[in-house]
């Protein structure tokens, strides 16, 4: 009897450790996947647009490199907008961007609307010595193109643009609505023939630049 009830109590005592640690591991393999996850989205980034140089060539007049570039911006699903053509005389090109950071904690949980940096493209430019080369790309107050809904005229849209650039400006409206920052960034790059520039915006950060040789099937389309 003694010892049917002595090997009972050990079974029980086993079958707790196990289950305590099953359950030591499930928890520690739970809290992994979820730092996994925050890791993940602080270093995770969206591809925002794409630069292509079209055209490159020696001016005489201006005695400067004549650059002509295909700037091609995506909206949020990743669909691309109109591209747009921009000549300079240079190729130090630089986009004037304002980049509104949400705090840490939305990009740690994954929030759905305050998960990762938001953005809009205002200008392409390049300077020189003298005066500023300068494209614009979304006016301050406007609705950007790609986002403004077709064939539809409202004060409603209208003014929720405006309080996205309040929310921009105004640092309670920032504070508010959980903004860690928002200021205007200015990435840029030396633009020459054969280099696939894409930009990228970190969903904890900024805008970036990367590069690529431009795949050798397109080559000889961009040399007509």
């Amino acid at each position: 009897m003694f010892k049917t009830i002595f090997y009972l109590v050990l079974s029980l005592l086993i079958v707790a450790l196990l289950v305590t640690l099953a359950y030591f591991g499930y928890q520690w393999h739970q809290e992994r996947k979820v730092l996994q996850q925050i890791v993940e989205r602080l270093s995770a980034d969206s591809r925002i647009a794409e630069v292509l140089v079209t055209k490159s060539r020696y001016n005489e007049a201006s005695g400067k490199l004549e650059t002509t570039i295909k700037f091609l911006e995506y909206d949020a699903s990743g669909k691309p907008l109109e591209p747009r053509y921009f000549t300079f005389q240079g190729n130090i090109i630089q986009f004037q961007s304002l980049v509104i950071r949400f705090k840490d904690e939305f990009v740690n949980a994954g929030d759905s609307l305050r998960g990762k940096s938001i953005y809009l493209f205002l200008r392409a430019f390049v300077l020189d010595e003298k005066n500023a080369q300068v494209f614009n790309i979304t006016e301050m107050n406007g609705i950007p193109k790609g986002y403004k809904i077709p064939n539809v005229k409202s004060d409603f849209e209208r003014k929720l643009w405006e309080e996205f650039w309040t929310l921009a400006l105004d640092p309670k409206a920032r504070e508010r609505e959980g903004i860690k920052n928002a200021q205007i960034e200015a990435p840029g790059s030396i633009f020459l023939p054969g280099t696939i520039y894409t930009l990228q915006i970190e969903h904890d950060g900024g805008i970036r630049i990367d590069t690529e040789p431009v795949p050798e099937i397109l080559k000889d389309e961009l040399q007509k």
